[in-house]
């Protein structure tokens, strides 16, 4: 095609402008182009962060899902603090964590699980680098060791700080901490940390830290809330099965406490002594599940019975203990021996060997003859015992003697002795535990021996059944259901 020469002149004419408009064309042609690849860079980075936020959320969910199974299932706490750690490390894609808890004296943070992976998060002595440098090999595992085994102070170090401040930090790069700015601590990992308190129900637990490298990514603040959101929820599932645990173990004990009380029952008598001449009902109530109080009815041939009352100092397992330990001598020693003081001071020694200073026994000893109506009593620290006669007068039968367990044997011998006295037809006698006398109300008034004697006298003429069964009325009565802190044990003595 031949182009004209008005054609051509007038291209020659334009040709800059057309040059101008094609250079335009092209500079927003590759502006476009820029323009696209960012913005599809851009879509791409978001959709990637996007990605990262749904696997985090992801994994996320799968760690409070591991919580809440872990609680449905009465994991163990060693197999709770793992799974715990173990999850925070995956959830922040970490390269290990570990837990601190909070001592029993509260005065420092142990380790309670070390990820396999788990960086150190406590400086060492100088003299360990020292030591390392000389030997790696064999300070490898003393390292380890001292790092398993470690108490870090709550107010001292990275732990302390967090622990202390009660609020999660994220520490970019450990060692150049203000904890490691003392000469005598040296810190040299090259790492960066999360860590956050563990409170639960405003009780303080303990600590949480999880790390990277420091070559690796940054956590970034999204992870951060992630930490701290799954650190508070650690701490709810740890303090909802510590108490699990500790409801598991109360009841386990009190289950292991209602046998003991049932071994106990078989040491008590299961039904009142037929001795000729006398109706003896005898009761104990526990303060607790365990009893220290102690009554027993021994036949000792030749028409004499032993009544037996004491009470042990304390309460619970210990004084429970301390009550079958002396029952067992007790019957052993009156048994063999003729004279009764002669077997309560050999019981007393027995018991002396093996009590604890703060503890002893109060005990009366009741030998009966119902040939006669005499009575021996052998009086060990016991209380006074009211002795109704037929006439509606009170007598306080209380002779001289030591509690067994305070004297190795020479004073008890000194001062203890044998009573004699009788009983005649329609008297009554009572024995008790100070579980009676000291017996509160609400209002902290005790019982009282008057009120006591006045309960016994007003029903004595009735008999021993009567006698026990007016007294715990009465007791009834007076505390109002206010709970007892000491057992009570009462016997009545009825000479028909």
């Amino acid at each position: 095609m031949i182009l004209s020469q008005t054609t051509i002149n007038i291209l020659h004419e334009f040709s800059p402008y057309i040059l101008v408009f094609a250079l335009v064309c092209f500079v927003s042609l590759v502006v476009i182009l820029v323009l696209w690849m960012r913005a599809n860079k851009c879509l791409k980075d978001t959709e990637n962060e996007r990605d990262l936020i749904a696997g985090e959320e992801h994994r996320m969910f799968e760690f409070l899902h591991m919580l809440g199974s872990a609680l449905e299932e009465d994991h163990s706490e060693n197999k709770l603090h793992r799974e715990i750690v173990d999850g925070l490390v995956t959830v922040t894609d970490a390269l290990g964590g570990a837990i601190y808890l909070l001592s029993s004296n509260k005065r420092f943070l142990q380790p309670a699980y070390l990820s396999e992976h788990c960086p150190q998060f406590i400086g060492l002595p100088v003299e360990f680098i020292s030591r390392q440098k000389e030997d790696p090999e064999a300070m490898r595992g003393a390292i380890r060791s001292a790092i398993r085994l470690s108490k870090v102070p709550v107010d001292e170090g990275v732990l302390g700080s967090v622990f202390s401040n009660g609020i999660a930090q994220f520490i970019p790069e450990m060692k150049s901490h203000l904890a490691f700015r003392d000469s005598f601590i040296h810190y040299d990992q090259e790492i960066s940390a999360m860590m956050a308190p563990l409170v639960y129900a405003g009780e303080d637990i303990g600590v949480i830290a999880i790390a990277r490298e420091k070559d690796a990514r940054a956590f970034t603040p999204n992870e951060f809330e992630l930490f701290q959101s799954a650190s508070e929820q650690s701490a709810f599932a740890l303090g909802n099965a510590k108490i699990h645990h500790q409801a598991n173990e109360k009841k386990s004990i009190e289950n292991e406490l209602r046998i003991a009380r049932e071994v106990q029952s078989i040491l008590l008598p299961n039904k009142d002594p037929d001795v000729p001449g006398y109706r003896i009902i005898g009761t104990n109530k526990p303060a607790r599940i365990i009893s220290g109080d102690y009554f027993d009815y021994i036949p000792l041939g030749n028409g004499k019975t032993a009544i037996v009352i004491a009470d042990v100092t304390g309460k619970g397992v210990a004084a429970g203990l301390l009550m079958a330990m002396c029952r067992s001598a007790l019957r052993a020693e009156i048994r063999r021996e003729e004279d009764p003081l002669v077997a309560l001071s050999n019981v007393n020694k027995q018991v002396f060997a093996d009590i604890r200073e703060d503890m002893f026994i109060s005990l009366a000893v009741y030998i009966i003859n119902d040939r006669d109506g005499k009575i021996q009593l052998i009086c060990a620290g016991h209380d006074t015992a009211p002795l109704y006669r037929k006439d509606g007068s009170i007598e306080w039968i209380k002779p001289p003697g030591l509690a067994l367990g305070l004297d190795d044997g020479d004073v008890f011998t000194r001062v203890t002795k044998v009573h004699d006295f009788e009983l005649h037809s329609g008297d009554c006698l009572l024995l008790y535990t100070d579980g009676v006398t000291e017996a509160l109300n609400k209002a902290q008034d005790e019982y009282g021996d008057e009120r006591m004697a006045s309960s016994f006298k007003a029903s004595a003429k009735q008999g021993a059944a009567e006698v026990i069964r007016a007294l715990q009325k009465d007791l009834d009565t007076f505390v109002g259901g206010y709970r007892q802190m000491d057992d009570i044990t009462t016997i009545a003595i009825e000479k028909r």
